[in-house]
């Protein structure tokens, strides 16, 4: 099973709606970034990874969630 794989049975069960999910690759090319949102990831960020992008992805997903 891949990535894209997890990412649309994730996608397809309601429970985890409020998931929030980053493909991290080693892969950045557009169709690899188009790939990865087609599947359900929220963002796609490519190796090494950049971790205060990370952060701020992450933090403002619990901002949205909390207004």
């Amino acid at each position: 099973m891949s990535g894209y794989d997890v990412a649309r049975k994730i996608r397809a069960n309601k429970l985890f709606d409020d998931v929030v999910l980053v493909a991290l690759t080693g892969y950045g090319g557009d169709a690899d970034i188009q790939a990865a949102h087609a599947a359900g990831f929220d963002a796609h960020i490519t190796k090494p990874a950049d971790f205060q992008i990370l952060n701020e992805l992450l933090a403002g997903r619990i901002r949205s969630k909390a207004s």
